[in-house]
């Protein structure tokens, strides 16, 4: 028998994951032009020339036994050095090499940091619509996650609401920016008001709360949006990041957690954290793929196949009569459902349009569509969103 809180993971299994396979099942069925498969952020651009690159030169001009062999489990110091000095000179920051812990993506970052600094009962805050796994991530090392309900109005913070559900056991709050689902970008002003919500309660309790940025979608912001970098707002933050979305390598499982000199208990969290990764299994980030990212930390970002996307799509579902907030960030739409969210994403699927429930964000009434597909694609779904808007009477 597998163990009780297996039981309960796998009968919550990711919801995007169950939609990714039924529509390969689709595709097998209809063939893959004719389905339109918006549930999993899987990047379609492909990685810059650069990477590819960059791979054959490590392998070609780099020893085989130090490109392929342990480390210190924080990653290659000269690759975390790199990576710092270019934080330093976008963001005005002053990390070294002490400061960056390489990790499995940006999921294995998030594992790495709650293992370090939950205990059993401790707290984690997250803001609907939230990523999903954060849940089961808090859930693996005991904690319990408390979420903060939506802001529907504009899906900026629920500041408010934040400070009535912190407590003594909130160990650490997580946001998401830009945001997945919604593609939101937290402005400036929000960060700001959310560090003062933070200062404010840690001096009233005597405790230290974390704020945990999860941002792999950093560089894919649209009309010159701006995302703010957190650890010059709150000394308590620590910044999550992945090369997944940015340079399309989902697959490669390459990121990085930053923990700043200013964080409370600073000097042991490294320490610990560097042993979590070991324990935890990773034992240290995948070497090949850190040698790598040393020589494509500053590659630009091709954003533009996606803006494509996003305007094509927005301007058609807002046609349409579909009610959205349009992204900023990310390379997801979060659209009201027009009537029962359920039988909206069946009734999607039945024109081979797949779709993921905002139910699986904490956020019911809503779905989401990754549109980090072809071009094509969007087009192709566009008859199918109007077919639907006309069922659910939204479109005349």
């Amino acid at each position: 028998m597998i163990s009780e809180r297996m039981v309960d993971y796998v009968k919550g299994s990711s919801v995007i994951r169950a939609m990714f396979e039924e529509g390969k099942k689709l595709a097998n069925q209809y063939g893959a032009e004719n389905v339109y498969d918006f549930s999993l952020g899987n990047p379609n651009v492909a990685a810059p020339a650069a990477v590819n690159e960059a791979i054959k030169e490590v392998l070609d001009t780099e020893e085989s036994t130090f490109v392929h062999g342990y480390m210190n489990n924080s990653g290659y110091e000269d690759v975390r050095q790199i990576i710092a000095d270019s934080i330093n000179r976008r963001f005005e920051t002053h990390f070294n090499q002490s400061n960056i812990v390489m990790t499995v993506g940006a999921a294995g970052g998030l594992n790495v940091i709650l293992k370090t600094l939950l205990d059993p009962g401790d707290e984690v805050i997250a803001f609907a619509p939230y990523f999903g796994e954060y849940r089961s991530y808090t859930a693996n090392y005991d904690g319990k996650l408390v979420v903060v309900s939506a802001d529907t109005e504009n899906f900026q913070l629920n500041l408010q609401e934040l400070e009535e559900k912190i407590s003594e056991k909130t160990k650490a709050v997580i946001i998401n920016n830009p945001n997945n689902p919604t593609g939101v970008v937290y402005s400036e002003d929000t960060i700001k008001n959310l560090a003062a919500v933070l200062n404010k309660k840690q001096e009233e309790l005597g405790t230290d709360i974390y704020l945990i940025s999860d941002e792999p979608y950093r560089e894919l912001v649209y009309d010159g949006a701006e995302v703010v970098y957190l650890t010059k707002y709150y000394d308590n933050t620590i910044v999550g990041y992945s090369y997944s979305k940015s340079l399309s390598l989902p697959g490669e499982r390459i990121g990085y957690l930053v923990l700043p000199d200013e964080l409370s208990d600073a000097e042991n969290i490294k320490s610990a954290a560097n042993v979590a990764t070991r324990i935890l299994g990773y034992v240290n980030a995948p070497s090949l793929m850190q040698r790598v990212i040393a020589k494509c930390v500053d590659v630009e970002v091709n954003v533009e196949p996606y803006n494509k996307n996003r305007e094509l799509l927005y301007k058609s579902l807002m046609e349409y009569g579909y009610e959205c907030i349009k992204p900023e960030g990310a390379f997801y739409m979060f659209v009201k459902t027009p009537g029962d969210e359920k039988e909206f994403v069946n009734a999607a699927k039945s024109k081979n349009i797949l779709v993921v429930p905002g139910s699986s964000f904490a956020c019911p009434g809503y779905v989401r569509i990754a549109y980090c597909v072809s071009y094509d694609t969007v087009k192709g779904s566009l008859n199918g969103f109007k077919e639907l808007a006309k069922e659910f009477g939204i479109l005349k």
